[in-house]
């Protein structure tokens, strides 16, 4: 199941491999539809970590819930399985240099703004991490030049032209 509500996005599934990748096509298109571009490859690296952690490490299932969500000014990405015992995080330097596996947690915190865990009692825990919001997320405003009138005019950038300002200008710029 997805719903895909204007802030958040949930999905359920089975952490296998070939689901992991499908979580991870949902994902880079939801934060496109969010106008997120820059976020993806983290989100996506994040997520992709902590689904494979479930998939190797989670019992008594691998059922697993994975929201985003875009809150003022930060994404955050959760993944909720139903395995109560905490994650551990390897020590980078205990780790062997051309180890496969290992990193997951360490490059979800290389990656974010934030990460954590918090127990869900009996009932599991959730895994989140958090990416800042580019600017470019949030309305933009810049100030242009209003000519006929000689004032200055904020305008929002999607905007064509600033409010209250003709479609051509009789002054000569």
């Amino acid at each position: 199941m997805i719903s895909h509500p204007s802030r958040h996005c949930t999905v359920e599934l089975q952490a296998l491999p070939s689901r992991i990748g499908q979580v991870r096509r949902i994902l880079s298109a939801q934060l496109r539809y969010w106008h997120l571009d820059p976020l993806i490859d983290r989100a996506v690296l994040g997520v992709t970590e902590l689904l494979t952690n479930v998939h190797r490490h989670a019992q008594p299932d691998k059922t697993c819930t994975v929201k985003i969500e875009l809150l003022l000014d930060r994404l955050m990405v959760s993944v909720h399985d139903h395995d109560p015992r905490l994650p551990v995080v390897a020590d980078i330097k205990d780790t062997e240099l051309l180890a496969t596996c290992g990193r997951g947690l360490a490059m979800v915190a290389a990656v974010s703004e934030s990460w954590g865990v918090r127990p869900d009692g009996e009932s599991g825990k959730f895994v989140w991490f958090t990416l800042p919001t580019p600017s470019a997320a949030r309305p933009q405003r810049r100030t242009v030049l209003d000519k006929t009138a000689l004032r200055f005019v904020e305008v929002r950038a999607d905007a064509r032209r600033p409010e209250h300002a003709p479609a051509r200008s009789a002054v000569a710029g």
